[in-house]
C-alpha cells in the first residue's frame, strides 16, 4: 500500500512540476494580481534542494526500485548515469529486483548530508541489509536531486 501511495505522490508531484513549468504568452497589458516588489529588488530564487529533500527523494527512489517501477526509478538517475544505463536494461534490472525481493523494502534510517549541489545519503533497506547504503552519491540537476552512483 505504501508503494502505491508513493507512486501516486510521485506522479502528482511530476504533474505539478510540469504545470508549474509551462510558459504563458500573456502581454504586459493584462493586469497582474501578484504583489509588487520594490524597484530594483530581484525576485527571490527558489531554494536549492536540501538534506531533507534528498532524504525524501532517496526514500522514493528505493520504493520505486523495489516495486519494480523501472521508468519511475530511471527518472531519478543523473544525466551521467542515464548515459551509462539503457532504459530497457535498467527497467529489466528493477523488474528483476521486484521479483526477487518484493516491494516491501522501504528505506529506513535515512540520513543525508549536502554540500552545494552534491549530496550523500546513508540508509538501510528494510529486510535486505546487503542493499544498505553508506554515502551514496546524489547530485542536483535542474533543481532536483538525482541518483549519481553509477
Amino acid at each position: 500500500m505504501r508503494i502505491r501511495a508513493t507512486i501516486t505522490l510521485t506522479t502528482a508531484l511530476l504533474a505539478a512540476l510540469a504545470a508549474c513549468s509551462s510558459s504563458s504568452d500573456d502581454k504586459a497589458d493584462t493586469p497582474h494580481s501578484s504583489p509588487t516588489t520594490a524597484a530594483g529588488t530581484p525576485a527571490t530564487a527558489p531554494a536549492a534542494p536540501d538534506a531533507v529533500d534528498l532524504e525524501r527523494v532517496a526514500d522514493t527512489y528505493v520504493n520505486l526500485y523495489f516495486a519494480g517501477v523501472g521508468d519511475g526509478a530511471y527518472a531519478f538517475l543523473s544525466k551521467r548515469c542515464r548515459a551509462k544505463a539503457d532504459p530497457a536494461a535498467y527497467a529489466a534490472t528493477v523488474g528483476q529486483a521486484a521479483k526477487d525481493y518484493g516491494p516491501d523494502h522501504p528505506a529506513t534510517d535515512v540520513h543525508a548530508t549536502v554540500s552545494g549541489h552534491m549530496g550523500r545519503v546513508s540508509y538501510k533497506v528494510k529486510g535486505l541489509p546487503k542493499f544498505d547504503q553508506q554515502g551514496q552519491p546524489w547530485t542536483v540537476e535542474g533543481g532536483a536531486w538525482k541518483y549519481d552512483a553509477c
